[in-house]
């Protein structure tokens, strides 16, 4: 069974007016004692004036006193009524019990016998100094009726109090929560097709203005997230598509070339050469994936990058058309020499497709953090594409990188595989040759 309801501004009003009641319930028992104690002191006050006016008369000689007052009674030591007013008849104040035992009692509420009326009396009580004893009273019923007016004036008020704050915590939770409501609404109808619609603005500097600003930076930081996606998904589909319509084209022709061995087999090579260049774009798709999704793995074993450096620059100098020279110290570094070989392939194979014509690597080390950098004599990474150049699919214009062919995911590999050595790469255009410079930092542990 479900107590509370289930929408929050329910869940709110209903807390609030729950306590709300009890708080104004405990209000008005306290102002109820309050204001009775403060009627039953007036009383008590006027007792006690009456008290003394009566003594200081009766001390004076004059027993008429007594009489005079609208309720009061003088007894003997023995509880003998020695005077009373009027108003009593043959009624008593005090009993004779009561008035053997009397040490000055406090005032006191109690039914007295009047004329043989039964009614309600407050009284007080003094004892003279000749010995006797004098009783003042008053007439509670007064103060029972205006204790009873007051308990139903609160009986009343109550609900229609409790009703008020319930109607005004509804109308606050309401207003408080309306911005809340707009954004549910907002964000529900937000789409992925809309991806240049964005929530209301919510004015002010509150917890829900806050929070609406939180999601609006959110959906925007999503917004260009799945632009990143949706491009590469774009170009990775475009380069994808090239290979596969060579490939299928050179398949094509050997078959219709059976009976010419010479023509087949150079579709057939020319095949195979556009299947290696599908299988290296799908092994670099895969790795970019993989980094991003945090599971690209890398052993972690010495590597000295000057002799990686010298070996690569042996292997792939005469490949490439690239005279490499290779300087620094012995620097070793906790990483896969697979994958750091892989950095320094794309790297010089990035040389090479520019137009350079020399490259310069040089490895050195502080305490802390080995230092690889790559320099070219070729034209250098195109200005307006310098700050993007280490994201998927960036490539210069042809002017600048003549017979290019790359899909423009080397440098991206770079990044991702320093990114998963805990290292860092920069690029820049300038000395030592000029051309482009790519700077990488490892961690010596």
């Amino acid at each position: 069974m479900r107590l509370l309801p289930r929408s929050l501004r329910a869940r709110v009003t209903f807390v609030f007016v729950v306590g709300s009641a009890l708080g104004l319930g405990l209000c008005l028992v306290l102002l109820y004692l309050a204001l009775a104690s403060q009627l039953t002191s007036a009383l008590d006050q006027d007792l006690s004036i009456r008290g003394g006016d009566i003594s200081a008369a009766l001390r004076a000689g004059d027993t008429g006193a007594v009489a005079r007052d609208p309720l009061a009674q003088l007894y003997a030591a023995d509880g003998a009524v020695v005077a009373s007013s009027p108003s009593l008849g043959g009624g008593r104040l005090l009993t004779t019990a009561e008035v053997t035992e009397l040490q000055r009692d406090a005032p006191i509420t109690r039914s007295v016998s009047i004329d043989a009326h039964s009614t309600s009396v407050r009284r007080m009580s003094v004892q003279l100094e000749s010995g006797q004893i004098l009783a003042v009273g008053v007439s509670a019923k007064p103060l029972e009726a205006a204790r009873e007016r007051l308990l139903v004036i609160l009986l009343l008020a109550a609900p229609v109090l409790v009703g008020l704050l319930a109607l005004a915590g509804r109308l606050v939770v309401r207003a408080a929560l309306r911005p809340v409501d707009i954004l549910t609404r907002e964000a529900a109808a937000i789409s992925s097709v809309e991806t240049d619609r964005r929530l209301p603005a919510i004015p002010g500097d509150d917890e829900v203005a806050r929070l609406a600003r939180t999601l609006d930076d959110m959906l925007g930081r999503l917004r260009v997230a799945f632009a990143r996606e949706r491009a590469f998904v774009d170009d990775a589909s475009h380069e994808l598509r090239t290979p596969v319509a060579v490939l299928r084209g050179e398949i094509e022709l050997a078959l219709s070339a059976l009976a010419e061995p010479a023509e087949v087999e150079r579709s057939l090579v020319a095949a195979l050469s556009e299947a290696e260049r599908l299988s290296r774009l799908a092994d670099d798709l895969l790795l970019l994936a993989r980094e991003r999704a945090g599971s690209l793995i890398v052993r972690r074993e010495p590597v000295d990058l000057l002799d990686l450096a010298i070996a690569e620059s042996r292997r792939l100098g005469p490949v490439l058309g690239l005279q490499i020279e290779v300087t620094g110290e012995p620097t070793t570094v906790q990483g896969d020499a697979d994958r750091l070989r892989q950095v320094l392939a794309n790297l010089l194979n990035n040389s090479a497709t520019a137009g350079a014509r020399t490259a310069r690597i040089e490895v050195t080390h502080t305490t802390t953090t080995a230092t690889l950098e790559i320099a070219d004599d070729g034209p250098g990474i195109p200005p307006q594409v310098l700050d993007s150049a280490f994201e998927r699919f960036v490539r210069g214009d042809a002017a600048r990188t003549p017979g290019t062919s790359g899909a423009g995911l080397g440098l991206a590999i770079v990044r991702a595989i320093t990114t998963a050595h805990n290292g860092t790469t920069t690029a820049q255009n300038g000395p030592p040759l000029g051309g482009a410079k790519i700077t990488t930092h490892l961690p010596l542990r």
